[in-house]
């Protein structure tokens, strides 16, 4: 069941808008974020890293890796460009391989404190692009596209009709933050439905890592956005909750696999154990992950809500032999 459209939930902002006074400042935010993401095992430890070029990860699981390196080149260079003005192909050109650069990345208006997490974000897509390409053979950085127009797209397609003026992800560091909450949240869902299908050790202890620092992201992303949860987006007359219900909404239509996507507030039924309306992470009824197949994530980036047809972020289409299959 998909959420309620956002514009019938003023009741719900009015809850959480009496809650404002006692959200916690964003230092503080990414302070206990990050905080919690530390004490995750390290991806990098010593045992771990030395299977990265073992033989031994199974057949089954190459495809299953290989995959997420779509949605990982697309977190790098957005959040690359956001934070420093360039991406890949000054940072770490050996990881792009060849491929094509983005269409339309640039740097962010952002304030200093959003341009940090930011940073900090680009250099760990950084290293999930190695961890994954150390692990299985992978394939060139495919086409992106990360212009203003695009997410101006997504975001029309989201309320259903066009915002005047067009939204601009790089305008400022809310509609960064908003822009952001389109990419990382996808990939997670894809790891959490990828860790069941997978064999090997290596491949576990892979996914297992990547998914515990996306989610930390995700969190992050959520944890900044919900602080302003109530306060318009400028220049629109829709608070940046709205904006996080439609693209959820938007995301779980073109996923077309029921509701695997919720916005920062949700009707009390859709809350934690049913008794709350903020939603600063979202999970099923027991507060559990959502999962998504690779044929749904392709749906959603394609903004197609077809796993055969690109465009939206891949206008050429995502790499790898399962979203090439579709392709073919």
């Amino acid at each position: 069941m998909a959420m309620p459209c956002a514009l019938h939930q003023d009741t719900l902002y009015q809850s959480l808008a009496m809650t404002t006074p006692y959200l916690l400042s964003s230092a503080a935010i990414v302070f206990i974020s990050l905080s919690v993401i530390s004490l995750l095992p390290s991806t990098y430890s010593a045992d771990f890293a030395d299977g990265y070029n073992n033989s031994s990860v199974p057949e089954t699981d190459l495809d299953l890796l290989e995959f997420p390196l779509n949605l990982e080149y697309l977190e790098a260079e957005f959040f690359l460009y956001g934070a420093l003005g360039h991406g890949l192909d000054k940072v770490a050109p050996e990881l792009a391989d060849g491929g094509p650069s983005p269409i339309g990345a640039k740097k962010a208006n952002l304030d200093t404190l959003i341009n940090d997490v930011v940073l900090q974000f680009a250099y760990q897509e950084v290293g999930h692009l190695k961890a994954i390409k150390k692990t299985v053979k992978g394939f060139p950085r495919p086409q992106l596209d990360l212009s203003a127009s695009l997410f101006a797209k997504v975001i029309d397609k989201a309320f259903g009709k066009p915002l005047m003026p067009p939204f601009d992800p790089y305008a400022n560091s809310i509609n960064f933050l908003i822009a952001s909450y389109l990419i990382p949240y996808v990939g997670l869902t894809g790891y959490v439905g990828a860790n069941p299908k997978l064999q090997g050790a290596i491949s576990k202890r892979l996914v297992a890592g990547l998914l515990g620092v996306e989610s930390g992201q995700d969190a992050v992303i959520r944890g900044l956005l919900y602080q302003h949860a109530t306060v318009n987006v400028f220049p629109y007359q829709f608070v940046v909750a709205e904006f996080t219900n439609r693209i959820s909404n938007l995301r779980n239509t073109l996923g077309r696999a029921g509701t695997k996507d919720e916005g920062l507030i949700v009707p009390v039924d859709f809350g934690a154990e049913g008794k709350v309306v903020g939603n600063v992470l979202a999970g099923d009824e027991f507060s559990v992950a959502f999962d998504r197949t690779p044929e749904e994530i392709l749906r959603i980036v394609y903004g197609s809500g077809n796993e055969s047809v690109p465009g939206g972020f891949f206008p050429k289409g995502a790499d790898g032999n399962i979203a090439k299959s579709y392709l073919s």
